[in-house]
């Protein structure tokens, strides 16, 4: 019996030697452009924010974005694309800059708690609140099974998630998208647990934990000023 030989598709080498259909390349098409508007969302949310809540100046943040997004457009349309482990230490660095600047605000927002008025209390805590989400859910998407290109070759056994598609062994070759890990983030941020999808390692258990417990900090000052001013 001849070996199978490895063959080359647009996202890589598929060991299985077995290229992705039309479907699966236009999800996973769709699925990139979701994760970038995820990017542009955590930018804007945080241009929205007051300086006060910010590190630097509140464009810092989409101004880092663009440096490292739009030279990856350009590299890509022109036919020649950076290698697949390049681009994902470029993806840990951006999401290492968005989260600092998301604990930056945070701790702002406790330092600023006496100052803060109640509308403008509610909108900042708001948009701490789904940055979180939007931040926590790139890092699901980054981290699990290896990233967004081993999920795709590998058919996407559970390995630091696992989602209930994937419960009989993920016998269909069902792929997580970034909604899914977006969904999982929302409810990490706002039952401070798992629904339906459940952590299986410790690095994907410490995530979900750091992720209860900003969006908690956030719930919680949001709720005791509440009740201070309404006391007073």
């Amino acid at each position: 019996m001849q070996p199978v030989k490895e063959t080359q598709t647009p996202e890589g080498t598929d060991t299985t030697g077995i290229a992705p259909t039309p479907h699966e390349k236009r999800s996973g098409i769709v699925s990139k452009w979701t994760v970038l508007l995820g990017i542009l969302a955590i930018g804007l949310l945080y241009f929205a924010l007051p300086e006060k809540l910010t590190i630097g100046p509140s464009w810092l943040l989409l101004a880092i974005e663009g440096i490292v997004i739009i030279p990856l457009i350009f590299i890509r349309r022109s036919g020649h694309p950076l290698a697949p482990k390049t681009i994902r230490i470029l993806a840990l660095v951006l999401l290492g800059a968005v989260t600092i600047g998301l604990v930056g605000s945070v701790a702002q927002l406790i330092l600023n708690l006496p100052t803060e008025k109640g509308t403008s209390l509610l909108r900042d805590a708001a948009l701490i609140w789904g940055t979180n989400i939007l931040v926590f859910a790139l890092w699901y998407w980054e981290i699990d099974c290896g990233g967004p290109q081993k999920r795709h070759l590998s058919g996407h056994k559970a390995i630091d998630f696992m989602f209930p598609q994937q419960a009989d062994g993920n016998t269909t070759g069902w792929v997580a998208h970034f909604v899914d890990y977006l969904f999982l983030a929302f409810t990490g941020a706002t039952a401070f647990s798992p629904a339906d999808t459940y952590p299986l390692t410790r690095r994907a258990k410490m995530l979900m934990m750091i992720e209860a417990l900003l969006s908690m900090m956030v719930i919680v000052l949001l709720a005791a000023r509440a009740v201070n001013i309404y006391g007073q």
